[in-house]
């Protein structure tokens, strides 16, 4: 018997299923009345037979003609043969058929089975139709854990992840035992450390530890919140290895800038014996792209090569070469791919902006909108941030203020900062200043930062002052503008105020990073710092830059002094002006690397102008390319020239 809850939406039912019949009529170009059709042509059986036959060919078509005339004879197939028709209304997108599915099986004496009713919720999940399977839900007579798991998991993908923990709370009430799916879906929906927590241990009590899902969704979760600790005690807890797992661990510690770390992981997963899939070459690849590791980057790459590559390790690659400064290899890489979607070209955009090459950038934004795909915040952000490197007013101004109208784009602060961005190194400082009155939302650091960098290049110690006075307030440990607010105060001779910036230093225990530059040769990484004299080569490096200064002497070099009195924490003291850690890499990395070799490495702090004229020079003199990435963008230097044009 049919439960009293379903009888109410059992009266439209005919209705609803009679609107198929003029559809059938189009479909075999009939002009009489389908009403007045002879459905008694054919026995039920070899009905019932033309249906299954049908639903397992997925002829959509003609397997709801029959539906109709066994619902015109009061028949009905078994569950199996209805979960092949649904199943074949999901692959072809068909909505409505769908609809009609589940009207004629609630209608007269039929009793679905709680399997094919789940088959039908699931059906209205994977259509967005949230409200429907709400109302299938609560109706069903017997709802099982795959009722609730399938419920729950919908919801925990949503904006409404609170209510799968509602959901989740109820099964338990009503005495129904959530498996390992339930579990690893809900705890998608866990937005704090505790109630992670509190289901971590709810998932022990019901003996679900050693779950390959569960274990991995934990590990999954916890480091999304950083708590990378808890994430390898359940790693470390595994009984068994299993692949799901070990790419849950290495997958966590690389979005937490744990490179190293899940590295490490990377090179024990491969001393058990595991073979890898894409999951776990995507997250080596984030690793390699956090340390810019290019070389190792390139090792993953040829093992990538022996497997089908999907679309989220294409943009992994191609966002590694990107990162790593190597923009040839990743145009190479984003021509290949047989498949982009918004992150692609996103991620191409914004490298070729990053690198120098602005109007290469732009380019490829007409490409990506003659593609027919829509740009979003990321790939808006890649444009405004070329226009504004190549001081493009007109272009970027344009693209800012259209760019809602046209693609549905709101401008964030990463937009604003790109605009403000541009109107400083144009000069523009007033506009600037009206720009960041402008936004919608509040400017955080980074935008004064925006600002100070464009006054301290036009020299308006006045805004500088204020703007350097925005950044201490919302960030009290930024040690770099104290070092720009005092070196301005020291500039115009207010060494009262120079005092002030260093008592507050003091008192806040504020103390400058010291510059600290990287750089990889044969597979390994060499750190440099200035008064660091650890590396077993430091006397030949020393002797290195010393030999490379004298003859960048007679190409014009002269060390660039300003500020260096002033500077709070000795790395641009005069003594040790010669050896800045960029130098010391510099110097290291033409010693070591072939000469067809980019010397390539990374800074923690944006370079100084004197570093910045010294590789210029050098790139020149020793006719070679140097690549230098600091915290802001990538410096290419080639010929005598940089890619930044002199302003960064």
């Amino acid at each position: 018997m049919i439960s009293s809850g379903m009888k109410s939406i059992y009266a439209n039912s005919v209705y609803c299923i009679r609107k198929l019949l003029p559809w059938r009529c189009r479909l075999f170009g009939s002009t009489a009345s389908c009403e007045q059709r002879d459905f008694a042509a054919s026995s039920s059986s070899s009905l019932l037979d033309d249906f299954s036959r049908y639903c397992y060919q997925r002829d959509l078509p003609r397997a709801m003609e029959t539906m109709v005339e066994m619902h015109a004879r009061g028949n009905w197939a078994d569950s199996v043969t209805y979960s092949e028709l649904v199943k074949c209304c999901l692959s072809r997108g068909a909505v409505e058929e769908g609809r009609l599915v589940y009207r004629h099986l609630c209608f007269g004496r039929y009793s679905p089975k709680t399997f094919l009713l789940n088959v039908l919720l699931n059906m209205f999940v994977r259509f967005g139709l949230q409200g429907e399977a709400e109302e299938l839900f609560d109706k069903m007579p017997e709802r099982n854990v795959v009722s609730w798991t399938t419920l729950i998991a919908t919801y925990a993908n949503t904006a409404r992840s609170d209510r799968a923990l509602e959901l989740m709370t109820l099964m338990l009430r009503e005495g129904v035992e959530p498996n390992g799916h339930t579990y690893s879906a809900v705890l998608k929906a866990c937005g704090g450390l505790s109630k992670l927590r509190e289901l971590h241990c709810s998932a022990l009590k019901v003996g679900l530890e050693s779950d390959v899902f569960v274990r991995s969704a934990l590990i999954d979760n916890y480091s999304k919140l950083g708590e990378m600790n808890d994430a390898l005690r359940v790693f470390g807890e595994m009984a068994t290895g299993d692949l799901i797992v070990w790419n849950s661990i290495i997958g966590g510690f690389a979005q937490n800038d744990e490179a190293i770390a899940a590295l490490n992981l990377y090179k024990s997963l491969k001393r058990f014996g595991f073979k890898v899939n894409q999951s776990t070459l995507t997250s080596v690849l984030r690793a390699c792209t956090s340390l810019t590791l290019l070389e190792l980057g390139r090792q993953v790459h040829v093992h990538i090569l022996k497997y089908d590559q999907d679309l989220i390790l294409n943009n992994a690659l191609l966002d590694m070469y990107c990162k790593s400064g190597d923009s040839e290899d990743a145009n190479q890489v984003f021509s290949g791919m047989a498949e982009k979607d918004v992150i692609s070209w996103s991620t191409m955009i914004a490298g070729l902006a990053q690198n120098g090459f602005s109007h290469e950038a732009l380019k490829l934004f007409d490409q990506m909108k003659a593609s027919g795909t829509k740009p979003n915040y990321i790939s808006m952000v890649g444009v405004l941030f070329a226009c504004s490197h190549a001081g493009l007013m007109r272009e970027g101004m344009l693209h800012f203020r259209s760019m809602k109208k046209l693609f549905g784009v709101e401008p964030g602060r990463e937009h604003y900062g790109c605009i403000i961005d541009l109107l400083g190194r144009a000069g523009k400082l007033h506009e600037a200043v009206k720009m960041i009155e402008e936004m919608k939302c509040d400017p955080d650091a980074v935008t004064w930062r925006t600002l100070l960098s464009a006054c301290r290049v036009h020299r308006n110690t006045d805004l500088a002052i204020h703007a350097a006075k925005q950044v201490l307030r919302l960030d009290p440990e930024d040690a770099g503008t104290y070092t720009i607010l005092s070196n301005i105060y020291a500039s115009i001779q207010r060494w009262e105020d120079v005092t002030e910036v260093r008592k507050s230093m003091r008192v806040g225990g504020v103390l400058k990073e010291p510059g600290c530059s990287w750089i990889e040769v044969n597979k390994k990484i060499h750190a440099f710092i200035v008064g660091d004299n650890s590396h077993p080569e430091k006397d030949a490096i020393n002797g290195q830059v010393n030999r490379l200064s004298l003859r960048l002497r007679e190409l014009g070099y002269l060390p660039d002094t300003n500020f260096v009195l002033q500077d709070l924490e000795g790395e641009q003291s005069e003594d040790s002006l010669c050896y800045h850690s960029e130098k010391l890499a510099m110097a290291y990395g033409l010693m070591n690397l072939p000469r067809e070799k980019t010397v390539m490495i990374r800074k923690n702090l944006r370079i100084c102008v004197d570093c910045h004229v010294f590789a210029k020079l050098l790139s020149k003199l020793e006719h070679r390319k140097i690549v230098i990435r600091d915290p802001i963008r990538y410096h290419h230097f080639a010929d005598g020239t940089c890619s930044c044009g002199d302003y960064w």
